[in-house]
């Protein structure tokens, strides 16, 4: 990884007029916007569906892609849904926030039909399709039937399903979903739409030298087709439910922890298959993903085990992870990865080994670093193979940070570090400071680009709603904000190496 820089924003803000960002245009001219700034990466959050708290680390699936994030325009042209349905369809009066319960509902109608009109041409007849299905039919049918009988059931999760349902029976799950084959075939069809439209948008993406950024978990959800299909894979009882979970101990987000719930991996039964699942989720992440930041990397080297059921996180405790032998294991069977490790909170001596024996860049948060001591996480103390950023998807943007969470000795102290100058917004004086650490990556959140404040979070750790729904006006990509970003990539020596070098001034 050479020296260069990118920008954090995720699929779900970009601007359309259809509820939330897509695969569609937007997505395209956001490549050129940056193309256009010298960038080299653009970093995402998971493109995996959403469930309880419309959060992205909370899927029904590690592998199957969100079918909010099709392009309804592209449907349209291809003759799959009418133009007028989709004008008319009501997915929220506030562009700058993403309605999940309006898209839930209204999204749905539109893409059934387009599924219906699809089988009726004889799509599923189509090489294409059948050889989509084909290559993805390790994760791709259980997914499927899972969802087909989860909406059969009322969108329950699957351990309040009926117990002929409760426990996977191929017999009776295949049964089932040929008895109700237009809702399989909606599943199996929107996951080719998705994954299709991806790959075309990241095709243009990486002609243009533009390189994406995936964001991977460490944990499923409980309702998740991995928890109904393999409970071997998971600390369970008989009857598969969760004996532990996962969460972090209490921290500056925390006074009592996080409680994730996540269920826990059995690492044990997992080193007895050579970590098998785990190389099938690598291999088709980079499918998806050029490089892959691994969110909780601690974890791997000793994780925070909850009794299931416990009131708060504080009363777990730690536990020994598989280390770095998992590691060693998907690079001996993928190859070398670019991977980033994903290493904040609380870090020992165990996980710093761990990372620098796996070769991992590491992640660091110049918020973290104003607490009136020499922090690790100021600026001159990043070493070449870490990732810089201001903050994360879980921060505060940068202008939110400074006004409404930093006390006036922070303040002081960051605008003595970072010589800002009169007149200079503080997002840019972080923005630019990062991008003059010794970092190999610079990335930018695109809210602090943008000068946001509150408005533009993310989301805020330990609650549930009103997170994941920040949107992107369609003119906030103006030629002042071109100009600036382009100015310190090139000042600090961060420009894409296929930047046109006779394009000194980015388009209007």
């Amino acid at each position: 990884m050479e020296r260069t820089s990118g920008v954090l924003l995720h699929i779900s803000s970009l601007p359309n007029k259809y509820g939330i960002g897509s695969f569609g245009q937007t997505a395209y001219e956001f490549v050129d916007f940056l193309v256009e700034t010298g960038q080299k990466y653009w970093q995402i959050l998971p493109l995996t569906t959403t469930s309880y708290g419309d959060s992205p680390y909370q899927s029904f699936s590690a592998f199957a892609g969100n079918p909010h994030f099709i392009d309804l325009e592209c449907l349209v042209k291809e003759g799959y849904v009418k133009e007028s349905a989709v004008e008319e369809a009501d997915f929220g009066d506030n562009p700058l926030k993403v309605n999940y319960e309006k898209i839930f509902k209204n999204r749905r109608p539109l893409l059934t039909e387009a599924v219906s009109k699809f089988v009726e041409e004889g799509g599923l007849e189509t090489k294409s399709y059948q050889r989509f299905v084909r290559e993805n039919e390790s994760w791709l049918m259980p997914f499927a039937q899972y969802m087909t009988v989860k909406e059969g059931q009322g969108l329950k999760p699957w351990y309040e399903w009926p117990e002929k349902f409760r426990t996977y029976d191929q017999k009776i799950v295949q049964g089932y979903c040929t008895e109700n084959k237009d809702e399989l075939n909606y599943h199996l069809v929107t996951q080719y739409w998705f994954f299709k439209q991806w790959q075309s948008l990241k095709t243009y993406a990486n002609n243009h030298n533009i390189f994406i950024i995936g964001d991977m978990p460490i944990y499923v959800a409980r309702d998740s087709v991995e928890m109904w299909t393999t409970p071997e894979l998971f600390l369970v009882d008989e009857e598969g439910k969760p004996t532990a979970v996962a969460g972090v101990p209490p921290d500056a987000f925390s006074a009592v922890g996080q409680y994730w719930g996540n269920p826990l991996y059995d690492w044990e039964y997992m080193s007895q298959t050579d970590y098998e699942w785990w190389i099938q989720r690598m291999r088709e992440s980079f499918k998806l993903y050029d490089a892959v930041r691994i969110d909780h990397f601690r974890g791997f080297e000793s994780y925070w085990e909850i009794p299931f059921g416990a009131e708060t996180a504080a009363t777990g405790e730690w536990k020994l992870g598989p280390g770095v032998r998992l590691f060693h294991r998907i690079m001996k069977e993928l190859g070398d990865l670019k991977i980033i490790a994903e290493d904040l909170g609380y870090i020992t001596d165990e996980v710093i080994a761990m990372r620098e024996d796996t070769g991992f860049p590491g992640m660091k948060i110049l918020q973290n670093g104003f607490s009136g001591a020499d922090s690790l996480d100021l600026p001159h103390h990043y070493g070449k193979n870490t990732i810089a950023y201001v903050g994360t998807h879980d921060n505060p943007t940068a202008l939110d940070w400074y006004l409404n969470y930093a006390n006036a000795d922070q303040r002081d102290q960051a605008d003595l570090y970072l010589k800002r100058c009169a007149g200079e917004h503080i997002s840019d004086a972080l923005s630019r400071e990062i991008a003059a650490s010794q970092s190999k990556i610079a990335i930018y959140v695109m809210q602090d680009l943008l000068h946001l404040s509150q408005e533009g979070r993310m989301n805020i750790p330990s609650t549930i709603g009103d997170n994941w729904d920040w949107r992107m006006t369609p003119d906030a990509m103006t030629i002042d904000v071109k100009e600036k970003l382009l100015q310190w990539t090139q000042t600090y020596f961060r420009l894409n190496e296929a930047f046109n070098k006779k394009q000194t001034t980015p388009s209007k």
